[in-house]
């Protein structure tokens, strides 16, 4: 299961850099991540200043 981004993301962008396999990318007006590319690794969460991403 990959990690989705909810409405709660300020786009803030510290997830997108800590994500090793790039999966996440600028939507409009939030973040959003590829779960195609996802590896479920939960580094985005662990930096998410407002708990944005979520297990899907």
């Amino acid at each position: 299961m990959a990690y989705q981004i909810t409405e709660d993301c300020i786009a803030c962008g510290a997830c997108s850099e800590e994500c090793p396999t790039g999966a996440i990318s600028e939507g409009d007006g939030i973040y959003v991540i590829d779960a195609e590319t996802c590896i479920d690794c939960g580094a985005c969460a662990g930096v998410c200043p407002v708990e944005a991403p979520q297990e899907a």
